[in-house]
C-alpha cells in the first residue's frame, strides 16, 4: 500500500494502539525524511546569506542599500506561496508538486550562485523562495495527515528542526562558506541534500491523478489580492527603516497597496464559497490562539538570529566565520535536545511545554539587557545554550495542541496559514527591530550627549587627555589633535548608544515571548485522538 493511501485508509478504520504503531511503513518514514530535509532547506535560504550579504553585494555589484534585497526576494516568494500550497497540491497532486518544486528549487539555488548583477539575483532568489516555500507547508502537512497520532508528535519534532535549528544554524553555515570558499557556496550546498530528498519523495511518494478541474472553481481572486497584498507587505517591512517609512512615497504606496489587498483578501476568504484560505479556522479558541502564539514564536526566532550577528558585527567587529560560531551555540544543542520533546509530551501537558519553552527562550533574551563593550562571544555562551533549550521545546507541542481537532481536509490549509504566519511574524520582527534599534540608539545619543557636552568638565578632561594622547602618537598641531580626540568621543558617545539600544532590542524579544507563553496558556487541553487528523 502506497504512502498516500496508507493515511487514506487510516482516516477510515478504527485502529488499536498496536495497530496504529505498525501502520507507519518505511515508505512512509522517506517520504517524512524527504520533506523534511526539503524544509529544511527552504528555511536555513532564508538566514543562510545574512551572514554574507557584504561578499554578495561585491560579487554582483550592487550598493549596501540594495543588498536587502537579496533576502527580501528570496521572503517575498516564499510568504506569497505558502498559503497557495494546499490548494495547488490537490490541483496536480502532492507527489508531482512537491518533487517539481524541489526540483526548481535546486535548479534557481544553483542559478544564483552565477548571478551578474543585482536585477538577476533578485529574479533568481524570488523564484528560489516561491518554490522552496512549497516544501515547508507541504512537510506539516505530510507529517499531520500520514502519520497515526502515536507517531504524529517525532514527526513535529523533526518539523521544529526545520523551523528553529535552520535559521539558528543558517549564518554558521553561511559564514563558514563564505569566509572559506566564496559565497557562492552558500547556493551549491543545497545540491548534495537537494538530490536525496528527490530520490526519496520518488519513491516513497505513489503517483496520483491531477485533478486540473479544480482549477476552473478556484479562489483566483483570492489568490490575487492575498499575492499583492503579502508581497507588498513584505517589500514595506523589509525596506520600510531604510527608506525612513512614511517619509519615503514608495512606502506609502506600497502599504496603501499592501492594505487595499489585503482587506479585500478577507473580505473575499470569508464570503467565497471554496475560499484559498479557511480564515474561519482562527476562530477555533485553540487554532487561533496557538496561531498567535506561534506567530509571536515566530517575531522572536527570526528577530534574535538577525539581532545577534547584527550586534557582534557592529559592535564586536565579528567576521562572518566567527559570527557563526556563536550563533553555532544556539542551533546545534537542539539536535540532541529535539528527539527528547516527544518523549516529554507523554508525560507533560503540551501547553506546560510550549509555555515552559517560551519562558526560558525569553529568559535568554532578558539574559542580554546588559550589554557593554566588553560584551562578546564568550559572554553569549549561556544565554544561547538557554535559548536552545527554550526553541528546542516550544515548537512541538505548541504544533501538536494548536492542530488537534481539525478535520483531514482542512489539514492543508491550517498549516498553509499556520507556517504562513510565523513567518509573516519574522518578518514583522525583523522590521520592528531594525526600527526600534534606530530609535533607541537616537534616544540613548541624545540622553548621554546631555552628559557629555563640551560645557561639562568630565568630557573637557577627556578630551584633553585624549588630545595629549594623539599628540604623543606624532600630530604636532595641538588643534588637529583636540579635534580628533573630540571625534574619538564622539565614536564612543554612537558606540555606547549603539550597544544600550541593542540590550532594549533584546528585552523587547524577551517581552514578545512572554505574550506569545500568556497566548498558550490560554489554550485549551487537547484529548489524544484515535486517529489522523480530526479523528
Amino acid at each position: 500500500m502506497s504512502a498516500v493511501r496508507t493515511s487514506e485508509h487510516l482516516a477510515t478504520a478504527p485502529m488499536t494502539p498496536a495497530a496504529v504503531s505498525a501502520a507507519v511503513g518505511t515508505k512512509t518514514w522517506i517520504a517524512v525524511l524527504g520533506a523534511m530535509l526539503g524544509a529544511f532547506m527552504a528555511v536555513l535560504n532564508i538566514q543562510i546569506t545574512n551572514a554574507s550579504l557584504p561578499e554578495i553585494q561585491g560579487g554582483i555589484g550592487a550598493g549596501i542599500d540594495d543588498g536587502g534585497w537579496v533576502v527580501t526576494a528570496y521572503l517575498v516568494g516564499e510568504i506569497v506561496v505558502i498559503p497557495l500550497s494546499d490548494f495547488l497540491s490537490r490541483v496536480f497532486s502532492t507527489r508531482r508538486y512537491l518533487i517539481a518544486n524541489a526540483a526548481l528549487f535546486l535548479l534557481f539555488s544553483g542559478l544564483c550562485a552565477f548571478a551578474g548583477n543585482l536585477q538577476q539575483m533578485i529574479v533568481l532568489r524570488a523564484v528560489q523562495g516561491f518554490t522552496g516555500g512549497v516544501l515547508i507547508p507541504m512537510a506539516f502537512t505530510i507529517v499531520v495527515t500520514m502519520l497515526p497520532p502515536s507517531k504524529r508528535p517525532l514527526g513535529l519534532a523533526l518539523f521544529a528542526l526545520t523551523a528553529t535549528f535552520a535559521p539558528a544554524i543558517g549564518p554558521t553555515i553561511g559564514g563558514y562558506l563564505t569566509e572559506n570558499y566564496g559565497w557562492q557556496y552558500i547556493f551549491y550546498i543545497n545540491m548534495v541534500p537537494g538530490l536525496v530528498m528527490l530520490a526519496a519523495l520518488a519513491y516513497a511518494l505513489e503517483p496520483r491523478p491531477m485533478q486540473l478541474h479544480l482549477l476552473k472553481t478556484g479562489d483566483w481572486p483570492g489568490a490575487a489580492t492575498m499575492a499583492v497584498g503579502l508581497a507588498a507587505l513584505q517589500t514595506v517591512l523589509e525596506e520600510g527603516n531604510k527608506d525612513d517609512w512614511f517619509g519615503s512615497p514608495f512606502i506609502v504606496k506600497l502599504s496603501a497597496l499592501a492594505a487595499v489587498s489585503l482587506v479585500l483578501f478577507v473580505v473575499i476568504e470569508l464570503t467565497a464559497r471554496r475560499p484559498l484560505v479557511n480564515l474561519r479556522l482562527l476562530a477555533r479558541r485553540n487554532f487561533g490562539l496557538g496561531t498567535l502564539s506561534n506567530t509571536l514564536v515566530g517575531f522572536a526566532l527570526y528577530g534574535s538570529v538577525f539581532l545577534l550577528p547584527l550586534y557582534l558585527s557592529q559592535t564586536q567587529g565579528y567576521n562572518a566565520e566567527q559570527v557563526g560560531a556563536v550563533m553555532a551555540w544556539t542551533g546545534l544543542p537542539q539536535l540532541a535536545l529535539i528527539p527528547f520533546v516527544p518523549k516529554l509530551m507523554k508525560r507533560i501537558d503540551s501547553r506546560r511545554l510550549a509555555v515552559g519553552g517560551m519562558l526560558v527562550f525569553a529568559a535568554s533574551c532578558l539574559m542580554n539587557i546588559h550589554l557593554s563593550g566588553n560584551y562578546g562571544g564568550d559572554q553569549f555562551f549561556w544565554p544561547n545554550i538557554l535559548r536552545a533549550f527554550g526553541q528546542a521545546v516550544v515548537l512541538t507541542p505548541l504544533s501538536a495542541i494548536t492542530t488537534a481537532g481539525i478535520e483531514a481536509e482542512n489539514a492543508g490549509a491550517a498549516s498553509g496559514l499556520f507556517n504562513m504566519m510565523r513567518n509573516l511574524g519574522g518578518a514583522f520582527g525583523t522590521a520592528a527591530l531594525q526600527t526600534f534599534l534606530t530609535r533607541r540608539e537616537q534616544f540613548h545619543s541624545t540622553v548621554i550627549n546631555g552628559d557629555v557636552s563640551l560645557f561639562a568638565q568630565a568630557a573637557r578632561s577627556r578630551i584633553e587627555v585624549l588630545q595629549r594622547y594623539f599628540i604623543g602618537r606624532g600630530i604636532s598641531d595641538p588643534q588637529l589633535a583636540w579635534h580628533q580626540a573630540a571625534v574619538a568621543v564622539g565614536k564612543a558617545v554612537h558606540g555606547q548608544a549603539m550597544i544600550m539600544g541593542f540590550a532594549d532590542a533584546f528585552w523587547l524579544l524577551g517581552a514578545m515571548l512572554v505574550v506569545a507563553a500568556l497566548a498558550a496558556a490560554c489554550l485549551t487541553r487537547a484529548e489524544p485522538a484515535s486517529g489522523p487528523v480530526g479523528h
